[in-house]
């Protein structure tokens, strides 16, 4: 941003004018952080008419009165150069790839993170503008939407879901982006480390790996009866693998045997979950991806119909007639994305926030 600094002072000839150019005050691109005060200062002279006279022609600066008032805009800079940057609207993209627009859960999501962006100060239509992309769980869509928001121009983005993060990760290398609902994203190749995930994408943690296990013991002490589970995963995520495993490795010791489903499209769910019925005794382990989620009254519906008892990954999932759920409050991880995207519309760097665990506690829901 270049900021044109008209100054009047007074000279042997009058009152004169003069516009200065002080881009080398401006706040650095990458640290937020304003040059050294030192830094020379590029400056030409547009007009030097004495106020209320006529001159043919412009006259010059004396070297002398130049560096004073060089001296005095200066350090007005800073000050003024902040505060234009604070008055212009900020953009944020929303990318939900694992809902529809109408879908109730990726709603309260959403509200939760708007509400808590307000409470810290942004409101959108005044100081900030949101454009929200719903993608529903369809790949395809989900590229175009990402495609569509990195074409917006955003300050920041904030996306769910693995897939949903590479999509973007293609795309951009320089845009923030805040990921939420995202599993074992370190081994998924999205960021480097832990405490400084690196690069332009820092965000929250869906579940550890180990998870997978406790949802399978879980669902056996509420059904004792059970010596089967399905698996309801996505083998083209890497977390949704790392829970499979983490299931498959406990079962001996519950007396369990385990069958993945590797659900590919919304089509595969009814008949995997009508084939697995045909045998008593088994239950379903339904793994959070863009497909279960986007799909789970289906789920709901036809795990009640074909009488499979299911623990699923989300409170919603049991609100909305399943038998039990077991996770986190997705809504106090959306509060803490609208924390990070504050951060980052305020000058800090992505790449030196530290990366979000899930919380150590979970809740059983029925």
């Amino acid at each position: 941003m270049t900021l044109l600094a008209y100054v009047c002072y007074w000279g042997k000839t009058g009152q004169h004018l003069l516009a200065m150019s002080l881009s080398q005050f401006d706040p650095d691109p990458t640290s937020g952080e304003l040059k050294s005060r030192s830094a020379a200062v590029s400056c030409r002279t547009e007009v030097c008419y004495p106020f209320g006279r006529k001159h043919g022609k412009h006259r010059a600066v004396k070297r002398r009165d130049f560096i004073s008032l060089v001296g005095g805009a200066a350090a007005a800079w800073p000050l003024a150069a902040w505060a234009q940057q604070g008055e212009r609207s900020r953009r944020v993209g929303l990318l939900i790839a694992n809902y529809a627009h109408t879908d109730r859960e990726g709603q309260a999501n959403v509200a939760a993170f708007v509400d808590a962006f307000q409470r810290l100060g942004w409101t959108d239509g005044r100081n900030a503008r949101i454009e929200y992309r719903w993608s529903a769980g369809d790949p395809e869509r989900a590229k175009l939407d990402a495609i569509d928001l990195v074409r917006f121009g955003p300050d920041v983005i904030v996306v769910t879901t693995g897939p949903g993060l590479a999509e973007l990760q293609k795309l951009t290398r320089t845009i923030p982006i805040v990921f939420a609902q995202v599993g074992d994203p370190v081994e998924s190749g999205f960021v480097t480390s832990l405490a400084r995930p690196g690069a332009n994408i820092t965000g929250f943690q869906a579940f550890e790996p180990a998870m997978g296990g406790k949802w399978l013991g879980v669902l056996k002490e509420a059904q004792p009866n059970l010596s089967r589970a399905a698996i309801l995963f996505e083998s083209h995520a890497i977390s949704n693998v790392s829970y499979k495993r983490a299931a498959e490795a406990i079962a001996p010791s519950l007396g369990m045997t385990v069958t993945a489903v590797d659900v590919l499209d919304a089509g595969g769910i009814d008949g995997a979950i009508a084939a697995f019925a045909n045998s008593p005794d088994g239950g379903l382990v339904v793994i959070p991806n863009r497909y279960t989620l986007a799909n789970r009254g289906a789920i709901i519906v036809l795990a009640a119909r074909h009488r499979v008892p299911a623990i699923y990954p989300y409170r919603s999932f049991a609100m909305e007639g399943g038998l039990l759920s077991y996770g986190f409050d997705q809504l106090d991880q959306w509060r803490g994305v609208a924390s990070y995207v504050d951060r980052i519309l305020r000058g800090r760097n992505p790449a030196r926030f530290p990366f979000r665990h899930p919380p150590s506690s979970n809740s059983l829901s029925t």
